[in-house]
This record gives structure tokens, sequence and C-alpha cells, in this order.
């Protein structure tokens, strides 16, 4: 590893906090990231880091040497993007960061689509929930859905994401179809339970225009969308989710959206795009064509539930077919 690695790598160690997750970063083991950082210091002959058992942090050394490993990687990634122009046909490394749900129905059947007319472009896509660092880990473009904080980074728009209301058709049929949402209270539920948020309410206007809370009878949580929609198709309950969540359950029938009439004041929020850069290459910008034209406007979730026969027209069906 030549001087400018090992200033990048030090970058990495400074922005997360220790080797080890620079190391995880890297997929090296932590005490190839202690020698190099070491090997930096004695190259340059200054101290770069304070160490002790529990922290490190840069000496003042250190601080001015960061300032020049940004500079170096922000220099490197733009000679990337120009080298990259001028090839007729994008290749290279393609980091993507995305929710787990969202990522796994659309960005993934986006990769797919995008490597299939363009083979030359590795794909590396991580799928978490927790909030990314977009430039420090390296990412080319992320995918966040909901309230976007970060003022340094470029959003732009995917879609909008609603709530709707599913059951299954069994248990429709065990325990009716709810006509207002007085009578839905009553109901078992399936509800959202995560560390930072609990979603056992449900937030609508009357016929009145008045915006109303019902609170939900919740018999089954968990912290991960695709349990919820689990849940939901084995009639454990009725459950609040987001529409971008429903696959091909609506289509198949195997989930049947019920109380559409009703106006749900609660949104998940919006789906966004975002990068770091303006001058993106020329493998992120097809990518982001590619997923764009794959979600439409309006987006390919929303289809289904429009389509959707009434709720009691199914029930009434699987009565006469004797299901």
């Amino acid at each position: 590893m030549d001087t400018p690695s090992r200033l990048m790598l030090f970058v990495d160690v400074v922005e997360h906090g220790s080797f080890a997750k620079a190391a995880d970063l890297r997929n090296v083991d932590r005490s190839v990231v202690s020698k190099q950082i070491s090997k930096l210091e004695s190259d340059l002959g200054v101290r770069l880091l304070n160490r002790s058992t529990r922290s490190l942090s840069p000496t003042s050394v250190g601080l001015e040497m960061l300032k020049q490993g940004k500079t170096l990687r922000e220099l490197m990634k733009q000679t990337s993007v120009l080298a990259e122009n001028f090839h007729d046909e994008p290749r290279g490394l393609l980091r993507i960061t995305s929710t787990t749900s969202f990522g796994r129905q659309y960005v993934h059947a986006a990769v797919a689509a995008f490597q299939r007319q363009y083979p030359d472009v590795e794909v590396e896509l991580r799928l978490e929930d927790r909030r990314v660092d977009l430039i420090g880990e390296g990412y080319d473009l992320g995918i966040r859905i909901g309230t976007l904080q970060d003022s340094n980074l470029i959003a732009r728009r995917l879609a909008r994401i609603g709530l709707v209301i599913v059951a299954s058709p069994e248990f429709l049929e065990h325990h009716g179809v709810p006509k207002r949402m007085e009578e839905l209270a009553e109901l078992p539920a399936i509800t959202y339970a995560g560390a930072n948020r609990n979603s056992n309410q449900v937030h609508y206007y009357n016929s009145d225009n008045e915006e109303q809370t019902m609170q939900m009878r919740s018999v089954f949580r968990t912290n991960e969308g695709e349990t919820m929609i689990a849940a939901a198709k084995a009639g454990q309950g009725y459950a609040v989710v987001g529409r971008f969540m429903l696959g091909t359950e609506v289509a198949c029938g195997t989930l049947v959206p019920i109380l559409t009439d009703v106006q749900l004041t609660d949104y998940i929020g919006d789906a966004y795009i975002i990068y770091p850069h303006r001058d993106l290459p020329v493998r992120t910008r097809l990518f982001i064509e590619t997923l764009q034209s794959m979600i439409g406007d309006p987006p390919v979730w929303e289809r289904d539930i429009a389509d959707c026969d009434c709720p009691h027209e199914i029930v009434a069906r699987r009565k006469q077919n004797g299901d």
C-alpha cells in the first residue's frame, strides 16, 4: 500500500472512530489497518492519532492530514468519473445502499435488469435500515425513505409512499369485512415495533374532514416489514403497511386492501435516491434511470391496489367456491 492509499485509510479510521470499523469497511483484518496507519506515521515522521484503550482521536497534525486525505479522496473520485465517461460502455463497481424491504423488492430487481444490459458493471448492494454515511463509507448512491436530513447530499425524489390497510381473505371471512374505522378498532392487528418507532395507532380523516386517531388492538408486533406481511397473509390480524411492501399479494388475492375509501393522514414518506455529487459516473446515471423506469409514475405498487376487487366480493366469491 502506498502513501496516498494509507492516507485515505487514515480518513476512514478517523471518520468511523476505530480501526475495527475501518477494517470492516475495507473487509480486511484490524491488524492490517493498524499496521498501515503506523507505517503512514513512520513515513511522514509525525504522530497522527492519540490512542487509548477505549478511543482514538487525531492529533493537531492528524487533523491537517485529514483535510489532505479528504481532498485526495475527492480528487480520486473525480478522476474515476472523468475516465469512465470516455468508455463506450459503463464499467467498474457501483456501490448501492438501500433500506431492507424496499431494496429486496425493487432495488435488487433494478440491479438485475441493469446488469443484463450492462454486464461490465459490478454491483455491490447493501441492505440495512440504519442511516448510512454515504460519503464516509464510499457508496455511489443510496435509497432512503422518509424525511431527509443530510444537507450535503443530492436527493432525487423517486416516489411518494402511502399506507394501506390489508387483511387476508380468510381473516375477513372469519371476522367480517369492516365498513367503518370503529369496527376495525375491535379486530386483532399486526403492528410495527422497532427501536425508534412503535406504530399502534391509525390517523385518518372522518366524513367531516376532521382528523381522528384509532388505537389498534395489537396482538402481534414485529420490527420487520416482511414479517408483518407474512403474519397478515397467515390471518393473524390486519396490518397497516407501506404500499410499496405489497408485491404480488394483492394481485394474487392473498391480501386484500380494506377501507380504501378512508383517507389516512399518515404516510411513510417519500422514497429518495441520494448521491454525494452532481457529476455522476455514467454507470450511476444509467442505474438511476433503470430504477426510475421500473418504479414508474405513478409507482408500480399503486396499480394492483387500484385494480383490486371489493373485499366483500372476494369473500362472497370464496364462499361460493367453497374455499
